[in-house]
Parts: C-alpha cells; structure tokens; sequence
C-alpha cells in the first residue's frame, strides 16, 4: 500500500509529466497543421463531439490532444484533493490549487483560439501559460518531494546569478514564441502568422540564447565553488539541456524548420524550465533533498511539508 507521502510524491510527478506531455501533443496539433482539425469547441464538429471520418487524420490528431487535456485537468484535480486530504501545507495546496485554476483556463483559451482561427497571438499565449505551468508544477513537485525550503546555504550573490539566469530563460522562451509565430508552423494551411520577418527573429532568438549560455556556465562554476552538491548537480543538468537545445536549434534553422526538430525544440524548452526552477530551489535544499535524485530513499510514512 502507497503511504500518504509517497502516493502524493506520484501525483506530483504526475501532474509535471502530464503538463510535459501536452506541449508535445499540442505541438503535434500544430507541426501538422492540424490546428482546426477540430473546426468547432467543445465540439469537433458542428454535429459531432468526436471527429468524422471526413475530417481524416487532422481531426483525429486535434481531438486526441483535447482528450490529453481532459487527462491533464483530471491529473490536476486529483493533486489538489490529495493535497488537501493529506493536509500536506498551505504552500502545496495553493500551488495545486493555482495548477488547477490554469489549466482549465488553458482549455479555454484553447477554444479561443480555435475560435479565432489560430492567429499568431492567442496561439502564443496558449504556448507560453503551458511554459509556466511546468514551471508550477516543476516547484509543486520539489515542494512534495523535498520539503520546505532548508537554511540559506550560497551568498547573495549566487541567489542572485541564478534568478537573473531564469529571468533571461523567460526572455529566450518568449522571443522563441515569437519567432515560431512568424514562421511556417501555423497550425493550419490558412492560418495568419505574426508579420515578422522569420529569418531576422530567428537570429534575434540567438542573442538572448546566447547571454542565457553564458550566465548558466557562470551559474555552474559557481556551484562548482561553492556548492550546494545538489546545486551544483541541478546546474549541470541544465547547461547540458541548454547545449542540447541550442544545438536541436541551429540545426532546425539550416535545414528548414523540419516538424520534427521543431517538436523537440518546444518540448525540451518546457523542460530546460522545469529544471531551471529545480536549479533555483536546489541553493535552499530542505531536510529531503535526497529524494530528488532517489525517491525511494524517502523514509515510508514521512510527513510532507509545504
């Protein structure tokens, strides 16, 4: 039998996983130009919930990720009833509660911009709620499996690179936004794009990529100095995801935007932010910080903290 802790610890990294999932999905919708694939919300059709062999493939894609959202919505109830079943902290359930309250209006939004016919800036939108809502739920998940946050243990200094470093990564994520609204990836055929000229914004996107380089190589020499260990591993983490995705992003551009590198460039951008929140809470690692790198090390029965 799950103990109260440990049954908390799966819905947390449930909701995480879940939330990770759906950019995945939705940005098959999109990469396939499968974007009204679903013309009508909630409905697919103006006669039908479900798609109709008429609307081949694409109704097919657009539902399924409707039905994932579905998922990710009930993932999200279900954490916050076992936050608050388990009385496991004001600081838990209000994350879960805030989880919650966006991802329905995620969904909605999603009608919006079927109702709008995919432009440029709901679609956006759409895209970047999703990025703060890993970011949740990345904190919601260090929350339940770590604890309360420990003793200050690195110098101002440091606290402060390490912020500076997540508020450029929100820049890059959002530049990053802008340039795939300006170029071929619309989510249909007829959809409107931004106006900006693609081939600038995708080299407007490198410069703040770069400054974020720099200053997560200063974030892991840093923590090569002066620790936390834990820190120091969370650092490394996520310079080698940054690597990764710079590299999966300069190929994209010189092959001509493939829909599958473009997927892998979305995808790994929502995680490079999870682990970025994991990078920011690992300077005040609490009394569990073990856990983060084995789970089962969590004696059976302990008591979460918010």
């Amino acid at each position: 039998m799950l103990t109260r802790s440990r049954s908390l610890m799966i819905a947390a990294w449930t909701t995480l996983i879940t939330q990770i999932v759906i950019v995945g999905t939705g940005g098959a919708v999109r990469l396939t130009g499968s974007g009204l694939g679903c013309s009508q919300w909630p409905n697919c059709t103006p006669e039908s919930f479900t798609p109709v062999p008429e609307q081949g493939i694409h109704g097919i894609i657009e539902f399924s990720n409707r039905v994932w959202g579905g998922i990710v919505v009930a993932v999200a109830i279900v954490m916050l009833l076992m936050a608050i079943r388990q009385r496991a902290g004001r600081g838990i359930v209000t994350l879960s509660a805030l989880i919650l309250g966006l991802t329905v209006a995620q969904a909605l939004i999603g009608a919006v911009v079927v109702w709008m016919q995919l432009r440029p800036d709901t679609v956006g939108i759409h895209f970047y709620l999703s990025v703060i809502l890993v970011g949740l739920a990345a904190v919601l998940t260090w929350k339940v499996v770590v604890g309360a946050a420990g003793p200050r243990v690195a110098p101002r200094w440091q606290s402060l690179l390490v912020h500076i470093t997540t508020g450029v990564l929100a820049v890059v994520i959002f530049v990053g936004v802008l340039t795939t609204g300006s170029g071929p990836h619309a989510g249909d055929g007829g959809a409107a794009r931004n106006g900006l000229d693609p081939a600038i914004m995708q080299h407007v996107h490198a410069i703040p990529g770069y400054v974020l380089l720099a200053l997560v190589l200063g974030v892991v020499l840093a923590a090569a100095a002066r620790g936390p260990r834990l820190h120091l591993g969370w650092s490394l983490a996520l310079l080698g995801l940054l690597l990764v995705q710079i590299v999966v992003g300069i190929i994209q551009s010189n092959i001509g935007l493939p829909v599958l590198l473009v997927g892998i460039h979305m995808v790994i951008s929502v995680i490079v932010t999870a682990v970025g929140a994991a990078t920011v809470l690992s300077l005040r690692p609490g009394r569990g910080a073990d856990a983060v790198a084995a789970p089962s090390a969590e004696p059976a029965g302990a008591t979460v903290q918010a």
